[in-house]
């Protein structure tokens, strides 16, 4: 198989009427969605996308961030999603590194968009419709995505994902959890990450309802559980710790399946809280690179193989390398991955693609270890990558910024564990001349996202490194555990 029908369309005349969408209590059918889908299409036609042009979102989940992914896909433009959450700068060198043609903004980051080549939706919604040969199928080898993903030196990079990707990562999924024609499933992570558009492409290629929040709010997110027949719902572990806190003594309905966790694996006590509630977590492993999870990890497992990630998914192949050889049950090693949802590679990047991807095998940078039952155990994310609320952090690109004042003489950060976000970086300093913590953490303010900004800062005489210069995080590890 080499191309499909174009989904939406063939989603909107296999079940026009099923909901495809419920934003702000409103409904949105497939057979309403294609229509408002052709009509963006045919809008941005107007503005001048082409097939094969590379176009910016920089939106808050809503309607009209939706409407647009599937318009620029109908026309054979490719999507190129942009973090809200990042400062301008971050921003304005992304948008410049995927040459897009230009970015489309809403309300919610007007305030980012002054230095780009922009639109926002609302002129969009304006504009006139021009003629456009709207794909009627779609190839799987074709890039459809871009998602920027932090490197662990330097800028980062543009994951290119393929229809293929997306395709088979939905497939991987069903295959694993099953598929119910009731079945809903909670959107209140951002669009622009793989955990929230996959869930937008899995309502297509399944025709479920996707209820769309456009943040997460644990009150609103189990009010749609036990009021709305949410069935599914994926979360990190401070989102659930936080659904489960809020819903006291109550229990959600029988018509709850899951919860589908991402970012690391739960602590014990809040495994054992869903168990008394008879809710079931599914523990998963993935990606941008794997256009979302690639191992999960089953909630009959949850306890006697707590800290797993789980198995393999159906179309995934998984194994342990060490020096090149397949590694023995608790040896460590890393994270090899092979299957139809992974990555062709990086955006402008032949060396990074050439480094990752070898004989159709993507190379994680993961290191973990399997047991003899074959089910995965990640140590450590990307070596040195900091997970904060879900969002990684990698210490090079804070500590890159922390250089680039003009006091600051070096830098390492590491992280730190925190009980409401899993990890929060921290940052040891040599300067060269007096500055405060807080004037530092000001610079770092107008310079990162916020989640990346370090949450402390030491100073010291200098920092460990190693005979080639190269940073001893375990050192500053033991700095900060010696505490």
């Amino acid at each position: 198989m080499t191309s499909i029908p174009n989904w939406l369309k063939k989603r909107a005349h296999l079940t026009p009427d099923r909901i495809a969408l419920t934003v702000n209590e409103e409904n949105i059918t497939f057979s309403m969605l294609e229509r408002l889908v052709s009509k963006r299409a045919r809008q941005l036609a107007t503005l001048g996308v082409q097939r094969h042009d590379y176009v910016g979102i920089l939106m808050k989940n809503s309607i009209e961030m939706v409407i647009t992914i599937h318009a620029i896909h109908y026309i054979g433009a490719v999507a190129v999603f942009f973090n809200n959450r990042l400062t301008e700068r971050e921003i304005t060198w992304q948008t410049n590194d995927a040459s897009v043609k230009f970015t489309i903004y809403d309300e919610h980051t007007a305030h980012l968009s002054h230095n780009l080549i922009a639109v926002s939706i609302k002129e969009i919604q304006t504009l006139e419709e021009s003629d456009v040969e709207i794909m009627s199928e779609y190839h799987l080898n074709e890039v459809a995505t871009v998602m920027y993903t932090s490197g662990t030196t330097g800028n980062p990079k543009g994951v290119l994902q393929t229809y293929g990707n997306h395709w088979w990562s939905a497939i991987g999924s069903v295959l694993n959890i099953g598929l119910q024609e009731k079945d809903t499933w909670l959107c209140a992570v951002p669009l622009f990450h793989i955990s929230g558009l996959s869930i937008l492409m899995r309502s297509i290629i399944y025709g479920i309802r996707v209820i769309l929040h456009p943040s997460f709010h644990p009150e609103k997110a189990n009010e749609a559980i036990i009021n709305e027949g949410v069935s599914i719902v994926s979360v990190v572990s401070t989102m659930l710790q936080q659904m489960i806190d809020g819903l006291g003594g109550k229990n959600y309905p029988s018509t709850f399946r899951c919860m589908l966790l991402g970012g690391g694996p739960a602590p014990l006590s809040l495994l054992q809280k869903c168990q008394k509630k008879e809710i079931d977590v599914f523990q998963t492993y993935g990606m941008t690179e794997t256009a979302s999870q690639v191992v999960t990890l089953a909630p009959e497992y949850s306890v006697s193989k707590l800290g797993s990630a789980g198995k393999p998914l159906y179309p995934v192949e998984m194994r342990i390398l060490k020096d090149g050889k397949a590694c023995n049950p608790f040896e460590e090693g890393e994270i090899v991955i092979k299957g139809p949802n992974v990555t062709i590679g990086y955006l402008n990047r032949p060396d990074a693609t050439g480094e990752a991807i070898r004989d159709g095998w993507f190379y994680t940078g993961d290191i973990g270890y399997v047991d003899e039952e074959g089910f995965l155990y990640v140590l450590d994310r990307r070596k040195d990558l900091i997970v904060s609320g879900g969002e990684n952090v990698y210490p090079a690109e804070v500590e890159a910024i922390l250089v680039s004042h003009e006091y600051v003489e070096d830098a390492g950060v590491i992280g730190r564990k925190d009980a409401k976000w899993g990890q929060v970086p921290v940052a040891f300093v040599v300067t060269s001349k007096q500055i405060s913590e807080l004037e530092l953490i000001a610079f770092c303010q107008k310079q990162l996202a916020k989640y990346k900004i370090p949450k402390e800062i030491r100073f010291v005489k200098n920092l460990p490194r190693n005979a080639s210069k190269k940073l001893l995080r375990r050192k500053l590890q033991e700095w900060l555990d010696d505490e």
